[in-house]
């Protein structure tokens, strides 16, 4: 698994993306496959394709792990290199629910959140 999280860590936010799509597509690759082509930034198509390679490694290691495990050790894992403040307001925009919201923030400053009040 730590292997798998440096390199989706490497990716920033679009690993944790990755990550939340490929769960909430339920495997479907077509839908994943559309996405993907439009969000392939500065390489098109081709980044796009690219990264969907990514999504058989990624679904076995949620599948594996659960996507919780793997979504705190990205952002642990992130916090090494950037600011915990950018991470937190990053979270905080994630469509994810706010109790694994705030169990990434407790993650990354376990001091600073008891309760599920807002970064």
């Amino acid at each position: 698994m730590d292997e798998i999280v440096k390199k989706l860590a490497g990716l920033g936010l679009p690993g944790v993306i990755l990550v939340i799509l490929t769960v909430t597509s339920g495997g479907s690759s077509a839908a994943i496959a559309a996405t993907l082509t439009a969000l392939g930034g500065p390489f098109g198509v081709v980044g796009g394709i690219a990264l969907l390679g990514l999504i058989t490694v990624v679904g076995d290691a949620v599948a594996g792990y659960g996507l919780e495990s793997i979504v705190k050790a990205i952002y642990k894992e992130r916090s090494k290199n950037e600011s915990v403040q950018v991470l937190l307001k990053e979270i905080k925009d994630l469509p994810i629910t706010e109790e694994l919201k705030l169990k990434l923030k407790n993650e990354l400053s376990p001091e600073n959140f008891t309760d599920t009040q807002e970064v």
